[in-house]
């Protein structure tokens, strides 16, 4: 396709001119979206830019410092099912939705349960990683782990290490919560076979707590 476009609206201002000429604001907004850079110039390097090719990036996931070469549109999500060094990737996280809705993703950042589909790799860089194949020590269920286990607080499974680490989050904020408080700290995450009944004895369990808090 020619780079000029005359009589087709832009006269002789080119495409690839255009978005040059619009400023990094768009470019950086595309990248950040995870959207495809349009042109390879847009994401020009002069202006801070970060690609539209790979980057170092340093991520410290389960206590490990693992050094990649990411787009800047990779998702954690990607990063630890198909970016990591050959053997050693992290699959308990699920990619379910994709959109922030199911929690099949979840991952400890700092602590904390987040949405690894929503979070782009290089914005994680300096906090610590946590997925579900970290928690255990020495071959050790974790007391959220075992609950899980003995409550049969699964079905197909699928959805189980986002809840394992959404309960964890959870104790880690309140280590004695009530029921209602556990509905309400695991509500970011689905359970399409139904099994909440048993994933809330299972999260007092771990707590210590009797059903029904």
């Amino acid at each position: 396709m020619a780079d000029e476009h005359e009589g087709q609206g832009l006269g002789r201002l080119s495409r690839r001119r255009f978005i040059q000429g619009v400023g990094t604001g768009v470019v950086g907004s595309a990248v950040i979206s995870g959207a495809a850079p349009l042109e390879t110039e847009a994401a020009a390097q002069p202006n801070g830019a970060l690609g539209p090719g790979a980057v170092p990036v340093k991520l410290n996931i389960n206590g490990k410092d693992v050094s990649l070469n990411l787009e800047p549109r990779t998702t954690l999500l990607s990063a630890l099912r198909n970016h990591m060094p050959p053997g050693g990737e992290l699959t308990g996280a699920k990619p379910g939705c994709e959109m922030g809705s199911c929690g099949a993703c979840s991952v400890l950042v700092d602590g904390k349960a987040a949405y690894a589909c929503l979070l782009l790799a290089v914005d994680v860089q300096g906090k610590k990683i946590t997925t579900v194949e970290g928690l255990a020590r020495g071959g050790q269920l974790t007391a959220v782990q075992h609950a899980m286990v003995e409550k049969d607080g699964y079905m197909c499974g699928f959805c189980t290490p986002g809840f394992v680490i959404a309960i964890t989050s959870l104790l880690n904020e309140k280590p004695k919560p009530t029921l209602e408080e556990v509905k309400m700290g695991l509500s970011g995450n689905l359970c399409r076979c139904g099994a909440y009944p048993r994933i809330f004895e299972a999260a007092l369990a771990a707590a210590g707590q009797e059903k029904g808090g």
